[in-house]
């Protein structure tokens, strides 16, 4: 079985409230106490606006009726408006703070269990792109003086930078000496970013330096002819040195092209990973929160557009809007010329090469595709996209940003809160466009611009291609359009107790492989995710994968008939678990979801433990070294039977492996009994021969049940196990059939 891995990751807008949760009724509570919440419970919808006037003054005498509300073109009714002014709350207390580094709070940690929506807190997180040295004074500057002279500042802020990696440089404080050096700091480490013109330049050199020397072969052609014998050996190899300079010249504009395609990609994924670490670890921060980008431009090539509407769901959803700088200031030149003089240089290489066009094995269409391309990558159209979208505002085209970032301070002290319930009921996975209009003239309005209509997925950020998925989820009707299983297995080695393993297996068969019979590949496009669920259907994890295969067109038949294998693994505490899967195809719009039981129990280091006993489908040999609770020895890695049926006609056993974890400290072999049962009776019960431990410590089994004397029907399989001091057991069920 291959794994096949592409993974993408991304999204568009979010829920307008961190906790939104479809299916539930959201009321406002007027609070008046000094620290007020207001309390959600929730299929309400609740937004936070900030109104502007012409001269950008906020706007405060607004009543409900100065409102209207569209959900996807539809008006919606105003349950519940609140203004919220400074006065409101009370400004946060001081408190110790942490040393700077100090990491964002992760969001492996436990979500909030209340959906109450506290005003009396805020955040601002100033994070710093990858900066040009020349942009570091501008951004520097910029943030420094947004905080201003005050002896204190008004909100929890934080300092970070984007390198290959996210950065804390300085953790949430009220302390404004911390957050100056703070941001002292991040500017020196954000490095540069990347620059293709230096070596477009290099190329244009090299280039000229080609067209003279074809044009010297040409002059010795010429010369040649002018002097008699030999002129046709001459001019053919003067035509053929040029044909293959031309040649050359071409495959290292393509060599160019790519590896500029490449640089930003790596660009963009670095980028939108750390906005989309950041907003989401904020989202469990109560009240608003801001995010002050310092970028020299956010290039949006195709690959990174769908992650980069992660970030904006993510935002979105943690209630955080982005204030996007250009570190740049003002620009001497528009960011547009670039790429028109981009996209006019390809023109002028395409007339040029005109008459070798049809000689050429690349598609006509490939320089179209790449104008396509290079639109995207104007560096403030990804930060205007960013801002707007988050309810936050762009900042460019000024070397004073200073006013305009002081105004953050009154966007979040200062707004109305609104919420309604949608008439759309259908939560579908689709996403629902959100807009909100001032009826008076001359307002600008800031607000989130919609969320995606799927039910709650815990404390991980939300991706764009698992809406839909988990909208199957949500499916009363649970689609099953292919097949699809789902297992889980507990492995409690000694340091991770609650190691446990997910599978889902769907036939390749069953999504869409579109052809591309220009370029002789296929494609798809399709999603498999998981939610793990406590007794109280709380998703406790969520693990997920986008799998956007690309193959040659003549492998499409045999790939068909492969298997999509989904492995991923988490760690649970001891507990009840209801495995939840979903997979989706977003080519023909077809899904299928199954439902897996898990119980992790208790357990200890200073006990015997025994993993889950898994049903092995095959096994196969390995050359490279894995860390896998499937991985027998060193050289064989098991499969685990994920529910189907076992063939008697296919062999006369069936493969079962386990392992065992001795009580640390103890040297004692443990003793193993099998024992099959039918209708909860035991038809089969013998003992097992113990292997000699692993260098860990840890027994592993794999053995085979005989199946002779086995009818066809249903089976459970149960090992246990004793030293000394305890026995513990654990069971698989198995279907028999002829």
């Amino acid at each position: 079985m291959k794994y096949f891995a592409a993974v993408f990751s991304s999204l568009i807008l979010s829920f307008a409230h961190p906790n939104y949760r479809p299916g539930q009724t959201r009321t406002v509570e007027a609070v008046k106490d000094q620290n007020p919440k207001i309390v959600v419970e929730s299929t309400e919808v609740l937004i936070d606006v900030v109104v502007r006037d012409k001269r950008d003054r906020i706007v405060k005498d607004l009543t409900p009726a100065d409102f209207e509300l569209y959900e996807d073109g539809v008006r919606q009714t105003i349950a519940s408006f609140r203004l919220i002014t400074p006065d409101t709350a009370e400004a946060p207390a001081p408190r110790k703070d942490k040393a700077p580094g100090d990491r964002v709070p992760s969001t492996k940690d436990s979500p909030r269990e209340d959906t109450a929506y506290e005003i009396g807190t805020s955040a601002i997180a100033i994070v710093f792109d990858r900066l040009r040295a020349e942009d570091r004074p501008f951004a520097t500057k910029a943030a420094l003086d947004y905080l201003g002279d005050t002896e204190g500042l008004k909100h929890y802020v934080g300092v970070f930078a984007i390198g290959l990696s996210l950065r804390p440089v300085q953790n949430f404080t009220l302390e404004l000496e911390l957050v100056k050096r703070g941001i002292d700091k991040a500017a020196s480490l954000a490095s540069p970013s990347f620059d293709a013109s230096l070596t477009r330049s290099g190329m244009a050199e090299d280039s000229a330096r080609r067209e003279a020397a074809i044009g010297s072969a040409g002059s010795a052609a010429q010369s040649a002819s002018a002097a008699g014998g030999g002129s046709a050996i001459a001019q053919g190899a003067a035509a053929g040195a040029a044909d293959v300079d031309r040649q050359f010249e071409a495959m290292q504009a393509r060599m160019q092209e790519t590896y500029e395609v490449l640089q930003r990609d790596e660009q963009g994924y670095a980028t939108t990973n750390g906005l989309l670490a950041l907003v989401d670890s904020m989202r469990r921060l109560p009240g608003r929160k801001a995010v002050i980008f310092f970028s020299g431009g956010l290039a949006l090539p195709p690959n990174v557009q769908q992650h980069f509407r992660s970030v904006i769901h993510a935002a979105n959803r943690a209630n955080v809007s982005v204030y996007a700088v250009d570190a740049a200031g003002l620009r001497a030149e528009s960011p547009l010329q670039t790429t028109r003089d981009e996209i006019n240089a390809r023109a002028r290489r395409r007339m040029d090469n005109s008459d070798r066009i049809f000689y050429s094995p690349d598609p006509l269409t490939r320089g179209l595709e790449r104008n396509e391309d290079l639109l995207t990558y104007n560096p403030q159209s990804g930060l205007s996209q960013l801002a707007s979208q988050t309810g936050g505002s762009f900042i460019g085209d000024t070397n004073n940003s200073a006013p305009r970032l002081r105004q953050i301070d009154e966007d979040l002290s200062t707004y109305y809160l609104l919420t309604y319930s949608p008439t759309n009921r259908n939560y579908d996975g689709r996403f629902r466009n959100v807009s909100v209009r001032v009826n008076r003239p001359g307002m600008e309005v800031m607000a989130r611009k919609g969320y995606y209509a799927v039910p709650s997925t815990g404390s991980t950020p939300l991706f764009y291609y698992e809406a839909l998925p988990l909208a199957a989820l949500n499916n009363p009707s649970k689609p099953e359009d292919f097949s699809l299983e789902v297992c889980s297995l507990n492995f409690p080695e000694a340091g991770r107790l609650g190691r446990t393993a997910v599978e889902v297996e769907v036939p390749a068969g069953a999504f869409t492989f579109s052809p591309d019979n220009g370029k002789k590949i296929y494609g798809t496009d399709f999603s498999i995710v998981v939610l793990i669920k406590n007794p109280s259907g709380r998703v406790v994890d969520k693990l997920s994968h986008h799998y956007a295969l690309i193959g040659p067109l003549n492998s499409i038949d045999s790939v068909r008939k492969g298997k999509i294998l989904f492995y991923r693994e988490t760690d649970l505490p001891p507990g009840e678990y209801n495995i939840e899967a979903a997979a989706y195809d977003a080519l023909s719009h077809k899904a299928s979801v199954n439902r897996y039981r898990m119980d992790i129990p208790a357990s200890d280091e200073n006990s015997l433990r025994l993993s889950s006993v898994a049903i092995i489908r095959r096994a196969e040999k390995v050359r490279e070294k894995m860390d896998s609770p499937f991985l027998l020895g060193d050289q064989v890695l098991v499969y685990p039977n994920l529910g189907e049926p076992i063939s008697k006609s296919a062999g006369k056993a069936m493969g079962f492996y386990f392992s065992i974890y001795r009580a640390k400290g103890s040297s004692e072999l443990p003793s193993m009994t099998l024992e099959v049962l039918r209708d909860n009776k035991s038809i089969v019960k013998v003992p097992l021969k113990v292997p000699a431990p692993d260098p860990q410590g840890r027994i592993q089994y794999a053995g085979g049940l005989p199946l002779d004397s086995l009818t066809p029907g249903s089976y459970e399989l149960q090992i246990s196990v004793r030293d000394g001091k305890s026995t513990v057991s654990r069971s698989a069920s198995f279907t028999l059939e002829r």
